[in-house]
């Protein structure tokens, strides 16, 4: 037989078993020749030995089984130790992975919360921190026919693949009567836990150290989505302590909000100011009494006293599931424009209803403000020469002394000549700092209007919300004076002794600075030093005096590095500046979002109250916003 003769064997169709059969017949049909039919078990037979059909004789059948799993799967998936299963001090030296079931895989993402049990009842809260296919069996898909078999295939096999979750342990949950803890993590799970999705609001919180109350900032988020739970309403809130259980309110230790422009810092800060003043909202004070907060809110592009207006878009539906998760929402009927007055300038003030109140800038303030004078570059020696030249002008003039009279006064040449022979005021000395207050621009002090140290009663008020516009004045050096003259005659009172303002003193209070950078800025000058170390005393006594900073800015990398420390809380919206990004010293998985983050989502970073987390704020502002 040749090779190709092999060719018969099982290939033309009725060959199988055929020299078999022959055989058979040639012993006609029995076993060792013997002329009866042999009877296998197989049913009745012929009388040519050939097997009668029998519909009543199942036995020749295999039988069917259920082979679907008894139950429904639950979790995502389950602990995996092939790769490794440790849980250490060291976060580096954590190897903590899950297998995810093929069903489960489309829902998975980066930053995922999730719960693994251990027996005992307690659950290791934690997050997706990696992903990543690995092969299910050996092979080399990096081929050319392998890769040409996929571009011609219209589906994905995910069964033909490992689909492994990386998971950072956060904290270990647990009950305790009917309060809900946590506690570090300090206990590695079982091969082949259940993993499952965190969906219990409780443990959600408790797993992150999110407060119970406070005041809100937004909704918990993963990848700009919403988490979901089982409860009513289904969303994660996010709330700021507020009160003195465990520290201070965290108002009193300062917010930071920073984002580009088009972000929505503006829409996402008015509903945060809105919560602070809310009625219900008090704060203790030194005599036993319980107060409500004032806030005073510098604006520089007149869009604050709109807060005294509802929102027209806001409905009945969004209204009531406010009113349901406790958010305080509608326009603030205690709200007062304080224009400052300035020379040729008006205030159109037409993007609201609030009441308006003008003041001007009493020069007097130069003599504990002598930088509102200072113009720029000034160095020590000339600074020191300007508090000289003030002391004289305030002793001979007193509080009542204008800024014109000091322009005059320093073109006496008798006062110059005295005060270089007497060696306390270099005459190259005297004429620079007489340019640098000739420097300022003028309109500024003393308008006709009423002084702003005599106007403490309305701007402070417990429950009030002061809004200072500076939109309309024509020079930048002219708002920075009216904004640092203000917010000066604010924490001098604030952190003095001796108050000239009992009521600026004693209520507690939150400082709005929008477009912070412009006026809190780390530099070289004399004046911006002297700036700058006003407010990092006040933010370094805040707690204490229950005064509170919330800064505003697109540029938080030029806010000066002494205040921006003291700040706790920080909100960061989308930023597309590295070194922005940078500064605002945010963990680095969620500093990598902040550039791809849309209008109204934010990273929220305050050490004191929870952990770093990502949140989407209101889609509708809480009050006007135009």
């Amino acid at each position: 037989m040749t090779l190709e003769d092999f060719t018969e064997f099982g290939d033309r169709e009725g060959d199988g078993g055929g020299d078999a059969d022959a055989a058979s017949a040639e012993s006609g049909g029995t076993e060792g020749g013997n002329d009866e039919p042999v009877d296998d078990g197989g049913g009745a037979t012929d009388g040519g030995g050939a097997i009668a059909e029998d519909s009543a004789a199942p036995d020749d059948e295999f039988a069917a089984y259920d082979v679907e799993p008894t139950g429904e799967d639950a979790g995502l998936g389950v602990v995996s130790v092939s790769q490794g299963l440790r849980v250490a001090e060291d976060a580096e030296e954590t190897t903590l992975k899950a297998f995810v079931t093929a069903g489960n895989r489309e829902a998975v993402r980066l930053g995922k919360y999730l719960l693994i049990p251990y027996p005992d009842g307690e659950r290791l809260f934690c997050r997706i921190t990696g992903l990543e296919y690995a092969q299910e069996f050996r092979s080399d898909d990096a081929t050319e026919i392998h890769a040409r078999r996929q571009m011609r295939r219209d589906d994905f096999a995910e069964r033909d693949y490992k689909f492994m979750a990386e998971l950072e342990p956060m904290s270990v949950v647990y009950g305790e009567g009917d309060e809900m803890k946590r506690r570090m993590t300090d206990r590695v799970p079982k091969p082949g836990a259940v993993v499952e999705e965190a969906s219990d609001d409780a443990e959600i919180k408790t797993g992150l150290k999110i407060p119970e109350d406070g005041v809100f900032l937004g909704h918990l988020s993963v990848g700009g989505e919403k988490v979901r739970t089982a409860a009513e309403p289904p969303t994660v809130d996010y709330r700021v302590k507020d009160d003195y259980a465990d520290g201070d309110p965290l108002a009193f230790r300062h917010t930071l909000v920073a984002g580009g422009t088009g972000s929505g810092k503006t829409h996402a800060s008015k509903n945060v100011l809105r919560q602070y003043l809310d009625a219900d909202r008090t704060y203790p004070t030194g005599d036993g009494r319980e107060s409500r907060m004032a806030v005073v809110q510098f604006d520089p592009q007149d869009e604050y006293a709109q807060m005294h207006d509802d929102n027209a878009d806001l409905d009945a539906d969004f209204s009531r599931r406010l009113d349901r998760e406790g958010i305080a929402h509608g326009g603030h009927d205690d709200t007062v424009a304080l224009v400052p007055r300035a020379a040729n300038a008006t205030y159109p003030g037409e993007g609201h209803r609030a009441e308006r109140v003008e003041f001007t800038i009493p020069f007097s303030l130069a003599r504990d403000m002598p930088w509102l004078v200072a113009g720029s570059g000034l160095n020590e020696n000339q600074y020191l020469a300007l508090l000289t030249l003030l002391n004289r002008f305030f002793r001979d003039y007193g509080d009542s002394g204008t800024y014109s009279q000091f322009l005059s006064y320093l073109d006496d040449p008798a006062l110059k000549e005295e005060l270089d022979e007497s060696g306390r005021v270099h005459e190259a000395t005297f004429d620079a700092v007489k340019r640098r207050v000739r420097g300022v621009p003028g309109g500024i002090f003393d308008q006709d209007a009423k002084p702003i140290t005599e106007l403490d009663h309305t701007l402070v008020r417990p429950g009030g919300l002061s809004v200072v516009p500076t939109y309309h004045l024509p020079t930048s050096r002219q708002k920075e004076i009216v904004v640092l003259a203000v917010a000066g005659l604010l924490v001098d009172d604030k952190l003095s002794n001796d108050p000239d303002s009992d009521r600026i003193e004693e209520t507690p209070l939150l400082i709005g600075m929008d477009e912070a950078h412009n006026f809190l800025a780390d530099a070289d000058t004399v004046q911006a030093r002297k700036v700058v170390q006003k407010f990092t005393e006040a933010a370094k006594q805040g707690r204490k005096e229950r005064l509170g900073l919330f800064l505003i800015t697109q540029d938080p990398q030029d806010v000066a590095e002494s205040v921006f420390k003291q700040v706790n809380t920080k909100i960061v919206l989308n930023l597309g500046d590295e070194d922005a990004i940078s500064s605002v010293n945010i963990p680095a998985n969620l500093a990598g979002k902040v550039p791809y983050m849309e209008k109204g989502q934010m990273v929220v970073y305050s050490p004191d109250n929870s952990e770093p987390v990502e949140l989407i704020g209101l889609s509708e502002c809480v009050t006007r916003h135009d």
